[in-house]
């Protein structure tokens, strides 16, 4: 999880920098594009079968990691890239709650706390009532739920379908969106690159995407969900980092203060889940 989240602010910078001269759905087009390829090629290398049995939910996890990833592509585009790691980060919140819904776990009085210190800081970040406030935050916090759905999926079908064949469901899901908003819609414009450093840097981020990904699937596979959880935080310090290197401004008090307040909420509802 470790190397997974250095290489994912890596690839968050990366996709920061190729906005400038992409379209956000674009370079998510693109960036699933290859990741397919990739791991099509070692599925038939391989020889790793697809079971039939579950694949409504193998679908599902496709749609919600899609639907994280095309949100956290956005608001990397649009907002400073700790800010929209941050907001990606609520997950474990919203894993949390679809346990007390879906599962019928229960919510205790410190894992209420925590919610409530988690909500606390997605405020501080967001600035509801200044003039920071944007719907490119919702969007953030939106990816977060996606991204806890598709968390909760692997759970369901890690011991049924080889880590290369989850990833395939999203990566796969994150072609389809991107082409779907390109044809039906007029808000998504796909142009001819010719520049060969912008290919360079997408078939790159496709490799380092694809190895995030793989180790984030086999940390979850292998591991309990609430030590994944705290260790995943550590990109939050390089996301902010390679943003600083990319021109974004060094969090203010206040962003500080959610960042500090969401990473402890999240802590807090990681080791509720480890105790249980």
């Amino acid at each position: 999880m470790l190397i997974s989240a250095l290489l994912g602010a890596l690839n968050g910078a990366f996709t920061k920098y190729l906005s400038q001269s992409m379209d956000p759905f674009e370079i998510v087009f693109y960036r699933n594009l290859i990741g397919v390829l990739i791991v099509i090629y070692s599925l038939k290398k391989y020889h790793i079968s697809i079971n039939t049995s579950k694949l409504h939910l193998l679908f599902l996890r496709g749609i919600f990691g899609a639907l994280a990833m095309v949100l956290f592509i956005y608001t990397i585009a649009t907002i400073p890239l700790g800010e929209a790691v941050v907001l990606n980060k609520t997950s474990p919140f919203f894993i949390t709650i679809l346990a007390y819904y879906l599962m019928k776990e229960t919510i205790n009085l410190k894992t209420f706390i925590a919610l409530i210190i988690g909500f606390l800081g997605i405020l501080f970040i967001m600035k509801p009532f200044g003039v920071e406030f944007s719907y490119e935050h919702i969007l953030g916090v939106l990816g977060g739920f996606f991204a806890a759905a598709a968390y909760a999926t692997i759970k369901k079908i890690k011991d049924i379908y080889d880590a290369r064949v989850i990833m395939l469901s999203f990566m796969g899901m994150g072609v389809i969106i991107p082409l779907l908003l390109f044809i039906f819609t007029p808000y998504v414009k796909f142009t001819m690159h010719v520049e060969s450093y912008i290919w360079f840097l997408l078939i790159f981020m496709a490799i380092l995407s694809t190895t995030s990904q793989w180790f984030l699937t086999r940390a979850y596979s292998l591991s309990k969900a609430s030590i994944i959880g705290i260790v995943s935080y550590t990109n939050i310090p390089f996301a902010i980092g390679f943003g600083v290197i990319l021109g974004d401004l060094l969090p203010d008090t206040y962003t500080l203060i959610g960042i500090i307040l969401i990473v402890s909420g999240g802590v807090l509802v990681s080791r509720k889940s480890k105790n249980q």
